[in-house]
């Protein structure tokens, strides 16, 4: 297998039940990169977010983030290539969500914003525990949400939809999905729409940088666990889920590795780096 690039989902996949990058996987990556491997930041996260322990490791170049509508280089923090929500998707989103029982975060230029009720009590919109000191310590608290986002509307790179059922997301999907042409729309964990520019996608971020690097996708690795991973890995030559991802995201993938708390990434690497 001759893999030349991999790149990496980071909550749930490569970080740990901490959200950190555990020492076996760190070793991995210095690993891989010492073998002449790209290891790219796949990510939902937007790039003021982005963790130190993987964005400081050295040698790392490139990561897509906001679910590919933006991509960076690491070593300058120099944005490469972005998508932007058209300013019609985002006074649709705004309008077909006005009478919902829902929240709103969003991203501008690498930065995430959110409406106050959320980051004071992300629980009750759906986030985890787990996940709420991540939410409180990276999301820039707005009391008008949406009359932020409008302020904004030429440089938002994505609205995500804070639902606290299942139903009501499944619902808001649908009419989404079929009144608005130009979004990507995906969801990396159960309570959230994630809505970006229809040419974003993770898929697209890696094809972008693959071909910056002089790459074919049958020389790219990638692993995930939600759904949001899910083009990204059917997109790349190997695509390789954790234990613990989504039923989607095991069904896109190639191959199953162990749990992300497992060091499952540190796993996958050096097998599919030794076959």
């Amino acid at each position: 297998m001759d893999i030349k690039c991999i790149a990496l989902d980071l909550d749930r996949t490569t970080l740990n039940a901490k959200g950190r990058l555990s020492a076996g996987n760190r070793a991995a990556l210095e690993y891989a990169i010492s073998k002449g491997v790209h290891i790219v930041i796949a990510s939902g996260r937007g790039f003021a977010s982005l963790p130190e322990d993987v964005a400081a490791v050295p040698g790392i170049e490139y990561a897509i983030t906001s679910n590919g509508a933006a991509v960076y280089h690491l070593p300058t923090a120099r944005r490469i290539h972005a998508f932007s929500l058209s300013p019609s998707a985002v006074r649709s989103i705004l309008n077909l969500t006005e009478a919902e029982p829902v929240l709103l975060e969003a991203f501008v230029d690498g930065i995430a914003y959110a409406d106050a009720a959320y980051i004071e009590n992300p629980v009750a919109y759906g986030a985890s525990e787990q996940a709420v000191a991540y939410i409180q310590s990276t999301r820039h608290p707005v009391s008008d949400i949406r009359a932020f986002l409008l302020s904004h509307i030429d440089n938002l790179e994505c609205i995500d939809l804070l639902v606290a059922e299942e139903s009501i997301k499944t619902r808001l999907w649908g009419i989404l999905d079929q009144a608005i042409p130009d979004i990507y729309i995906t969801s990396s964990v159960p309570h959230l729409i994630e809505i970006s520019d229809r040419q974003s996608g993770k898929h697209a971020g890696i094809r972008y940088v693959t071909q910056l690097l002089g790459l074919t996708p049958a020389q790219t690795a990638a692993f995930g666990d939600a759904d949001n991973d899910t083009d990204l890995l059917s997109f790349v030559g190997c695509g390789i889920a954790v234990e613990n991802a989504t039923p989607a995201c095991k069904a896109a993938a190639n191959a199953i590795t162990k749990d992300f708390d497992a060091d499952g990434v540190a796993w996958g690497i050096y097998h599919i780096l030794n076959l």
